[in-house]
């Protein structure tokens, strides 16, 4: 079956292809249209999908979204008219919003594509996470996890997947959390309150949490209250996300915690403001990860199985999740390259096949290489064009090597190789690399080359399993964060053979077979995904080298070349 899969009109929107049963092509719509987060009808990405496998839109056998948007639209009115009149300014808006296209999915879908309308389905947006989390993962019997800011009601969700013998997969959702009550919409009005765009933020939030203590986090447990029956209840009075449309947070949420920052205003630790905005968000990440085990480890005694399949926006806080493997009691925890909306497409998709169209289960690969290829001939013409060297290096080990000796020498060296990971974060194909041994490192990273705070983290790539033990901590403090932690990413031979074989070529000449990896691009951009878009960046930034595929280009070497010019005249 030839089944496509769409998530779209909030953020992050995508295109994933599921050829029978397996992922032939996925990509966020941001890489393709360069706007970060982009939340469009993703035309670009379903165009490149079947592109990429030579189909046209009368081949496939279903498209699928990843939520109802009539669910959505019940939940919008009738929130506005519970909280009439507060709600009156915000009610135009998002009637406009829905109205304006969200609510007309169906009609989108067949006059872009020109599908048929009963091979246009839906599924639930948490189902869809559920999905991508599950069935995207080895595990044949798991304990499923969801958790988000709002799909149509659903917040959380808790369930089970099985895939039986003979290949039956089947996917339960137990009970579910509901709109307003949402640990996403609480971790989002503390990104928005310290001054942090909301979905796109609280990775800031998260990484600044490391630097402050949970002076706050009584305060915290009062507004997010556990109840009897183990689900979580805001105090609404805090928030304003459910009536208006100006921000997320009231007043009293100010006046409990002190002044909401000014998204303009720097964050200087040093200072007693800085050092508050430092403990708030350590206390909003260390209840969001005290209520996360909580619901695991009830979940994991509930269902009694050994693996956590865990997917929605929540997942992608590295930290909580590591707690979660730690204390919740499961052997393993999965969490998808995109465990959010981006991930739905393709999460969708699978839902389609393996549940609905009851397709046979079949193992998914462990990657996430599904978008577009990098072309190395692209970066040769553009480096030439521009009047910089370029040289493509045929030979594999001799490429390894070259860049292996630069990232010795100190060197930056943006990194695109094959096909662009799906996700929000860089696993080898569209990545920055750099030495992980200097402090200074990651600030020279943060000022000249991301452009973002101090604060932030970066992770290691490994080709091994490598926990950051106290006496590696001054060896590899460009990738250990002020907590000690370390966001690791484990590099397989198989699936990443070029990447896996520049770690070792690496390792052979530090003596660490790791490198600080953070994802291609600057900030407010999306990840880079042609040769022409790793190019502009490494011209903007303090890139030392760029390879894509064979090709390199040297900023070094290009102010060499006069002076080489020069002395043959």
């Amino acid at each position: 079956m030839r089944i496509l899969g769409i998530s779209a009109h909030y953020h992050d929107s995508a295109a994933a292809l599921l050829i029978d049963g397996q992922p032939a092509a996925a990509v966020e719509e941001e890489r393709l249209s360069r706007r970060k987060n982009d939340a469009g009808f993703p035309l670009a990405a379903i165009e490149w999908c079947l592109d990429h496998a030579g189909l046209s839109p009368e081949d496939l056998d279903a498209v699928v979204f990843y939520e109802k948007p009539m669910l959505k639209f019940e939940r919008i009115v009738t929130m506005a008219l519970r909280g009439f009149p507060r709600t009156w300014r915000s009610f135009p808006r998002a009637m406009q919003n829905a109205l304006g296209g969200k609510l007309w999915v169906k009609g989108i879908i067949a006059s872009q594509l020109g599908v048929r309308g009963d091979r246009i389905l839906f599924t639930d947006h948490h189902r869809s996470h559920a999905a991508a989390a599950f069935l995207g993962s080895p595990s044949r019997a798991a304990a499923i996890l969801t958790a988000d800011g709002v799909g149509e009601w659903a917040t959380l969700s808790l369930g089970r997947g099985t895939v039986s013998d003979g290949g039956v997969a089947s996917i339960e959702m137990l009970r579910e959390l509901r709109f307003p009550h949402s640990l996403g919409m609480l971790y989002s009005t503390f990104t928005a309150y310290l001054g942090f765009p909301v979905n796109e933020g609280e990775y800031k939030v998260m990484g600044l949490a490391a630097y402050g203590k949970p002076a706050f986090a009584d305060v915290v447990r009062r507004i997010a209250r556990r109840t009897a029956d183990g689900g979580l209840a805001l105090d609404l009075s805090y928030f304003d996300f459910h009536t208006a449309a100006q921000r997320s947070y009231s007043q009293k949420l100010c006046d409990a915690l002190g002044p909401a920052r000014d998204p303009w205003e720097p964050i200087d630790l040093e200072t007693l403001e800085g050092a508050r905005y430092a403990d708030v968000a350590a206390s909003v990440q260390c209840v969001l990860e005290e209520i996360l085990v909580d619901l695991a480890s009830s979940l994991q005694r509930e269902t009694g199985l050994r693996d956590l399949c865990y997917g929605g926006g929540v997942a992608l806080n590295g930290v909580a999740n590591a707690r979660i493997l730690r204390e919740a009691g499961f052997d393993n925890v999965y969490v998808p390259s995109a465990p959010g909306d981006a991930g739905c497409a393709l999460g969708a998709a699978l839902y389609a096949d393996r549940i609905h169209f009851a397709q046979p289960h079949r193992e998914m690969p462990g990657h996430a290489y599904w978008g577009p290829s990098i072309d190395a001939g692209e970066l040769v013409r553009i480096a030439l064009e521009d009047g910089l060297p370029a040289e493509e290096i045929a030979r594999e080990d001799e490429l390894i090597a070259r860049v292996a000796d630069e990232l010795a020498s100190g060197r930056i060296v943006g990194w695109m190789q094959g096909r662009s990971e799906l996700g929000p974060r860089a696993l080898g194909n569209r990545s920055i690399l750099a030495a992980p041994h200097d402090a200074a490192m990651r600030e020279r990273l943060n000022r000249s080359i991301k452009h973002r705070e101090e604060f932030r983290p970066f992770a290691p790539a490994v080709p091994i399993d490598f926990p950051v033990r106290a006496e590696w901590r001054n060896r590899l403090a460009a990738v250990t964060h002020v907590d000690g932690t370390a966001r690791v990413q484990t590099v397989e031979r198989d699936l990443a053979p070029r990447f896996h074989a520049l770690l070792e070529a690496y390792g052979s000449r530090s003596g660490i077979p790791v490198l600080l990896n953070t994802s291609f691009n600057l900030a407010g951009e999306p990840i880079v995904n042609r040769a022409v878009e790793g190019y502009s960046t490494f011209r903007r930034s303090g890139i030392d080298l760029l390879v894509a595929g064979s090709a390199l280009v040297s900023k070094q070497r290009a102010q060499e070349a006069p002076q080489r010019e020069e002395a043959v005249a």
